[in-house]
């Protein structure tokens, strides 16, 4: 429990950050954190997007990590049915904020991610999709985005302070091992084998 009440996660890596001298939670493709504590949530990001969501005066505040299935009938339409993976990642997070406390009219969105970082990924656009998911999900809920750092070619890590809202995005172009490469592929095969109907559980 918190002060702001419940406190809920998918799959949480709590750690103690030391460069930010505070407690952090690691947030891996398909998790999302959600606090009103003082702490980092911390994630690299490939071609997936995750969503920072806060509410600006009381400082809860959440993020999720997630990508859009490569659905063939979807290639080309972002909001197709694959969406709802991303719908669904994306109410998660919104609901446990409005669950512990946050208003909605004080929400604020910031989107990163969404890099074409993956071999194979490319025809098929991923990250583009995953990214144009993101925007038009929050104009949709109406949900304004204080900031965003989508596409382009390198892959991300990201620290997002809730209480205050401030982001730390760290360009990594210089990656030496296939961890996010083979993270995100492992993340995308979950998905594939996934199936759309009924009462599954999509990022378990």
């Amino acid at each position: 429990m918190t002060e702001h009440g419940f406190e809920e996660t998918l799959s949480p890596h709590l750690y103690f950050d030391r460069e930010h001298n505070t407690e952090a939670a690691k947030i891996l493709p398909g998790e999302y954190y959600a606090t009103g504590r003082e702490m980092v949530l911390v994630t690299v990001l490939g071609s997936c997007v995750c969503a920072c969501i806060r509410d600006k005066v009381s400082g809860i505040g959440g993020m999720n990590h997630f990508m859009l299935p490569d659905s063939g009938q979807d290639r080309g339409n972002p909001l197709g049915e694959s969406a709802r993976y991303g719908i669904y990642a994306m109410e998660i997070l919104i609901n446990q904020l409005l669950k512990m406390g946050a208003k909605r009219s004080n929400f604020e969105a910031k989107v990163f991610g969404g890099g074409s970082v993956l071999r194979g990924f490319t025809v098929a656009n991923v990250g583009e999709r995953n990214a144009e998911f993101v925007l038009q999900f929050l104009k949709t809920e109406k949900i304004a985005v204080a900031a965003q750092d989508l596409l382009d070619i390198y892959p991300r890590k990201v620290y997002y302070f809730p209480s205050t809202g401030l982001v730390r995005v760290k360009k990594l172009k210089h990656v030496h091992n296939d961890t996010i490469f083979n993270r995100e592929t492992e993340y995308k095969t979950r998905l594939h084998y996934s199936k759309l109907e009924g009462d599954v559980e999509l990022f378990g």
